[in-house]
């Protein structure tokens, strides 16, 4: 069949270089990926062509903000697998792509040296060779074009030592790399985008508390008081302080402790049902303050290092001013009533939720992206969103997508328990962060299988996971038997598996662990339906521990990151061991934990020295540095041991030894 002029576009037909299988690619490159600043990303795709042509293919990228291309050269890999790689350096959103083309020049000169090896006469190709660089020298910069005009006279009419060592010059493959002639290359149909967040995005430590539980002998708590609450706050190690609703609380159907339908005159309510007659999503509640508060808080938060984390739940008390002004916004019964939320056969008569199939969906939508603008407006750069999986994922990638773009320093968490496929979803919309199935994983293999797929398929592109081993709604029952070293073991699972994690305080680490009634995971008194006083100075309190978890994640880059996590064979199912090393692969941690809380479990890692850049025929040092024991290892296997009732978890950081070796 004849090809009509225009059916293609110019020199389509001549374009031989095939670009698949490109990765990161998400869902063929309807979402983006995420990196934080100063992070790599590594670039992976199958380039080929026809015949036998020696390639070239290049990585280039630019940040949103600007008009000209970087690029960079990729380095084919095997069986036609190639890799390129970048660092992002500003906020915001960056595109890739990948040009490739059939290399003339690269052929030449490799044929060439093939005829030469061979004693061939390759006077003709010395000719061809000053023809391509000849062509090239069209398309360069005066300097160099003057080289290669020089280069190709070399190439036709010098003598032969001459023009073979013209030819096979480094020098002159430099320059020809500058100038290809890219009128056949071949671009990848997509250009794919990367979303570059705060390094906080990366790595984190939440902590949870109600600022109505900071007062003392029953008094309501302030926004003051959680100010003088900050430094023990600091002291745990923790760099992000979250905040549930602080916003008023509806009096219409208030609950009452531990979740009483129907609470008394003294009932504090929940939090999360939000609005009365002092206002709605951007008030703060008459009791814990005001916006002054507020911003006073948040500033005195990062004068100690902490992000105050402000709690986003998109629902309303019967009381709301929404229900007043509009109506239209929320779902009637049949029999004329308001909608309550529901999760049968749970019923949450406090709460109203928006009906995001509305007729009037795009004033809702501007008004609920105008609730996150508010809180930003006093300083608040990071919120923690409440059931974001009961929203439209249509409003989510509409409000993030335009917030993230005045605002990309935004962090946002979503607290989604739910499908696997709707968490991810809400990653790939834009959440920063995410809750995630860890509160339920405890077993050994169960957690392998989980981190491999949260760390070793595509979802470490989109995903970041948040490690929380309790939150106001969630009691394990692992957590409910109130033994130490499950609450140690839980916390350094959190804390080492993922570089974000959070706790709900001070119920961790004060160990609370009486569920509300046999089956439940609520908690007995929670604090979301009444005010608790903790006494932070307890004997028995896991503070000391939890300050020198974190202190450790902060003094090592291979706690920062899960995209180095690895597991290793230990001969105990008792015992789960892994590691994690710096993207530069200087800071090598090893954990080990006892995943039995009541006996001593004993075994032997096996480590794969050479990965890790471990001598693997030398002694090698295993600095613990929760005891501050050292051990000198040899050779693959090691052996390890760990009574629960002494300590449940081995952090060691793992050095060649520069001295002589040294022992516990």
């Amino acid at each position: 069949m004849a090809v009509e002029k225009g059916q293609w576009e110019a020199g389509d037909g001549r374009r031989r270089v095939v670009i698949e299988g490109v990765r990161p690619e998400i869902d063929c490159g309807r979402f983006p990926i995420k990196r934080v600043i100063g992070e790599p990303v590594v670039v992976e795709a199958d380039i080929f062509a026809d015949g036998h042509d020696a390639l070239t293919a290049r990585l280039v990228w630019r940040h949103e903000s600007e008009r000209s291309w970087l690029g960079i050269e990729m380095e084919p890999l095997v069986n036609d697998r190639w890799r390129g790689s970048f660092t992002v350096e500003q906020l915001g959103r960056y595109v890739y792509g990948i040009v490739a083309w059939v290399d003339p020049f690269k052929t030449w000169r490799r044929d060439l040296e093939k005829r030469v090896a061979a004693e061939q006469d390759v006077d003709i190709d010395l000719r061809i060779g000053a023809d391509i660089v000849e062509a090239a020298a069209k398309r360069a910069r005066e300097r160099d074009r003057e080289l290669l005009l020089s280069a190709a006279r070399s190439l036709r009419t010098g003598d032969p030592e001459t023009r073979l060592r013209t030819a096979t010059a480094e020098r002159l493959q430099r320059i020809m790399a500058r100038y290809p002639s890219l009128d056949h290359a071949t671009r990848y149909h997509r250009e794919l985008q990367i979303v570059v967040d705060p390094p906080r995005a990366n790595f984190s430590a939440w902590y949870e508390l109600f600022p109505r539980s900071t007062g003392t002998a029953g008094r309501h708590g302030t926004l003051r008081d959680v100010i003088a609450r900050l430094d023990y706050v600091a002291e745990l190690g923790f760099d992000v302080l979250y905040l549930p609703p602080i916003h008023p609380i509806g009096r219409t159907r208030r609950k009452g402790p531990n979740n009483q339908e129907v609470g008394g005159e003294d009932a504090v309510g929940s939090p999360w049902a939000i609005g009365a007659a002092e206002g709605g999503h951007k008030a703060v509640h008459p009791e814990l303050g005001t916006l002054d508060d507020v911003r006073a808080l948040v500033a005195a938060a990062r004068e100690r290092g902490i992000e105050v984390a402000l709690d986003i739940a998109f629902q309303a008390s019967p009381d709301h001013p929404y229900l007043r002004e509009h109506p239209e916004w929320f779902r009637r019964r049949p029999d004329g009533t308001m909608q309550y939320a529901e999760n049968p056969p749970k019923k949450y008569q406090d709460i109203y939720p928006f009906d995001f199939e509305s007729d009037d969906w795009p004033a809702l939508w501007e008004e609920l992206e105008s609730v996150f603008r508010f809180w930003i407006e006093q300083g608040i750069r990071t919120f923690r969103v409440d059931n974001p999986h009961t929203k439209a994922f249509a409003f989510w990638e509409w409000t993030i997508t335009r917030l993230k773009a005045d605002f990309p320093d935004l962090v946002l968490l979503s607290e989604a328990f739910t499908r696997p496929r709707v968490m991810y979803r809400l990653a790939k919309l834009g959440y920063t962060q995410s809750y995630t199935y860890f509160a339920w994983r405890y077993g050994k293999h169960e957690l392998i299988e989980y981190l491999t797929e949260l760390t070793r398929t595509d979802v470490v592109e989109y995903f970041r996971p948040s490690f929380w081993p309790n939150t106001p709604d969630i009691l394990t029952e692992q957590l409910q038997s109130g033994l130490r070293p499950v609450f140690m073991t839980r916390l350094a699972l959190a804390a080492t598996l993922s570089s974000n994690y959070g706790i709900y305080g001070p119920a961790f680490e004060l160990m609370e662990h009486t569920p509300r009634e046999p089956g439940s995971e609520e908690y007995l008194d929670s604090e979301k339906y009444q005010i608790r006083e903790w006494d932070l100075d307890r004997a028995d309190s896991l503070r000391d521990y939890i300050a020198r978890v974190n202190l450790i994640r902060r003094e090592n880059p291979a706690l920062q990151t899960n995209r180095t996590l690895r597991f290793h064979r230990i001969d105990n199912d008792h015992l789960l061991a892994y590691t994690k090393q710096s993207l530069d692969g200087s800071n090598v941690i090893l954990v080990v934990v006892n995943l039995d809380p009541q006996w001593t479990q004993a075994g032997w890692v096996e480590l794969p020295l050479e990965e890790m850049g471990l001598p693997e025929g030398s002694p090698f040092l295993a600095h613990d540095l929760l005891s501050g024991a050292r051990y000198t290892w040899q050779g693959a296997w090691n052996f390890v041991e760990l009574n629960p009732a002494v300590m449940p978890v081995h952090i060691m950081r793992l050095e060649v030894l520069e001295e002589g070796p040294r022992h516990a």
